[in-house]
């Protein structure tokens, strides 16, 4: 007898356990109106709050190192200082980073700087406009611009070139953004190879001033050691009354102190001949006096050289960033119909138990 009365209530909660599936399906269908109806409302308030958020485009730029016509002339300048420090150091070119690498080293340095993105919206009406006055308001906005500003370098594997990514509140703003803030960097960038180049301009004709002062007083110091000797031969010569060459040797293969033997017609000329050319210099002196007649003038630059090209030009975007209203209103529908769900089960629950 207990047996039976064991089993008879272990089946009874078995069959309480039990998930009545046709009895859900059917409370889920007489439920349907707060099911559908919740889920639209959420949708509808999901679209309707997103009509008030801020929207967000962004567009994006690559670029790559830029050609000799982008450098203008700071690439010729450049190169006639390689080729002098070649000429002096007798390094060769080879080992040496070529000129649009360096340009464009220097352009992605300012493209990523936080300073370079800092003083861009400074400058920028886009944030002045948006200024508050509250210090701490307009600190908060100026780092969420910075931040909108996203640098992605170059990676061998996944993506070959540089990229820039900009995000504004409209897809006009976001283009028309990111071509000043390129533009910007470029400018910046290009300034600091011009305040270089004519750094290492002034640095060269020091150089060359010195080199060139060097060779003339060595010249002068020959040219005086020569004309003394030539002058106290002479003096030997006519105390002696040489008036004639005694030796067989040549005026340049003489001693110093045996010169007075070529005779005091021959050392007179050569005496003549010393005073009117004056000291002598070789080809290397020419040529520095050329190179620094060069670089006296200077560098002739045009400051705002392109120290980049582009491989994709910014344009207007076409796909809003956010906010994704279908996204937002399958989202928020979907939690509205298992909020239906539940209070269709609630009412069901409650029609029983009476």
């Amino acid at each position: 007898m207990m047996k039976s009365e064991t089993m008879s209530t272990g089946n009874e909660l078995a069959v309480d356990n039990e998930l009545d599936i046709r009895g859900l399906c059917r409370a889920l269908w007489q439920g349907k109106l707060w099911i559908i109806g919740l889920a639209l409302g959420f949708a509808l308030v999901a679209v309707l709050v997103s009509l008030l958020m801020k929207q967000e485009w962004s567009t994006t730029a690559v670029t790559d190192k830029p050609t000799v016509n982008n450098l203008a002339s700071y690439f010729s300048q450049e190169q006639f200082l390689r080729n002098l420090d070649a000429k002096n150091t007798f390094t060769p070119a080879g080992d040496q980073a070529s000129i649009s690498d360096d340009a464009y080293g220097e352009f992605v340095m300012q493209l990523a700087a936080y300073d370079t993105r800092r003083d861009f919206w400074l400058q920028n009406p886009y944030y002045i406009q948006r200024k508050t006055g509250e210090s701490g308001a307009d600190a908060v906005l100026l780092d969420k611009l910075i931040g909108a500003i996203q640098f992605t370098a170059r990676d061998e594997k996944k993506m070959p070139n540089d990229s820039v990514k900009l995000t504004a509140e409209t897809a006009a703003d976001a283009n028309k953004l990111l071509r000043q803030y390129v533009s910007f960097a470029s400018a910046r960038a290009a300034q600091h190879l011009y305040d270089e180049i004519e750094g290492a301009w002034a640095a060269r004709t020091q150089s060359m001033k010195a080199q060139v002062k060097r060779q003339e007083e060595v010249a002068t110091a020959i040219y005086n050691r020569e004309l003394n000797n030539t002058q106290q031969a002479l003096k030997i010569a006519d105390q002696q009354n040489i008036d004639h060459s005694m030796t067989d040797a040549t005026p340049d293969r003489l001693p110093d102190s045996e010169m007075f033997l070529l005779g005091t017609p021959m050392l007179q000329a050569k005496l003549k001949l010393l005073q009117a050319s004056g000291p002598s210099f070789d080809i290397d002196y020419d040529q520095n006096k050329a190179m620094l007649a060069t670089l006296n003038v200077g560098p002739v630059l045009n400051a705002k050289f392109q120290t980049y090209r582009y491989l994709r030009t910014p344009e207007e975007p076409v796909k809003r960033d956010s906010p994704r209203r279908v996204f937002l209103a399958i989202m928020w529908g979907v939690v509205g119909g298992f909020i239906g769900a539940g209070v269709a089960l609630v009412r069901r629950r409650v029609k029983t138990a009476e």
